[in-house]
This record gives structure tokens, C-alpha cells and sequence, in this order.
């Protein structure tokens, strides 16, 4: 799976990488530390799986899963949120995004979360 990784916070981007590296079938295909950036290279790498910050310089994770959503974009959209996930995921699902993780519990739910989207990608 082709993952790409947008938030503006490089130690959260690192950590992120570090996370999914024992995932040999998980490959990081590109980065972004801003909206307007995710955009443009999400557009461009066309991933598998994009996991957006929430809170980003300029256009915030949500208008992001948004616009990809209207241009059909086919990747699925993990948002990464520093408020609760759950109180979030509903506006998460709303702006197009396939689940939502709470930043400050990345390393117990990210890799999870990644399992559930892929399980139901592979299902379709």
C-alpha cells in the first residue's frame, strides 16, 4: 500500500514513518507540511491511503479530504486529529475521510486504523 503523509509538524511526520516502517508491504510515497502542498501531491502521487493533520497552515485536513473527494479522488483518508476521534469522526466521514485517530494515541490506533481501511479496501 502507497501511503503519503500530510502534517506540518516534521517530528509527527517522522514518527509516523517510524510507526508504519515494520510494515514491509507499506511504502511512503510522498509528504506534505501544509493544505495547499497535500493537495498538489496527493493529486500527483495518487496513494492508496493519505493520512492528513486536521490542523495545517492554509487549508486545514477536512477542506482537504473535501476537495479531494470532489475531484474523485480514489485514495482512502485517515485524519489525524489532536481533539478527540471520536467526537471529530463524524465531520471527518462528512468531509470525505474514511476514519479518524487521535494524535495522542497514534501509536496504539494508528496501525489499526490503517488495517481496517486496507481490510476494506481489499474487500471491495
Amino acid at each position: 500500500m502507497r501511503i503519503f503523509i500530510a502534517d506540518d509538524n516534521e517530528l509527527v511526520r517522522r514518527g509516523v514513518i517510524g510507526l508504519l516502517a515494520p510494515r514491509t508491504n507499506w511504502q511512503i510515497c510522498g509528504e506534505a507540511k501544509d493544505g495547499a502542498e497535500a493537495l498538489q501531491k496527493a493529486r500527483e502521487l495518487l496513494p492508496d491511503l493519505i493520512l492528513l493533520d486536521i490542523s495545517m497552515p492554509g487549508l486545514d485536513g477536512l477542506e482537504v479530504a473535501r476537495r479531494l473527494r470532489q475531484q474523485v479522488c480514489t485514495s482512502k483518508i485517515l485524519i489525524m486529529s489532536q481533539h478527540d476521534a471520536t467526537r471529530m469522526l463524524p465531520r471527518a466521514v462528512e468531509a470525505g475521510a474514511n476514519a479518524c485517530v487521535d494524535k495522542s494515541r497514534l501509536s496504539e490506533d494508528l496501525l489499526p486504523a490503517i488495517d481496517r481501511i486496507a481490510d476494506a479496501r481489499d474487500a471491495q
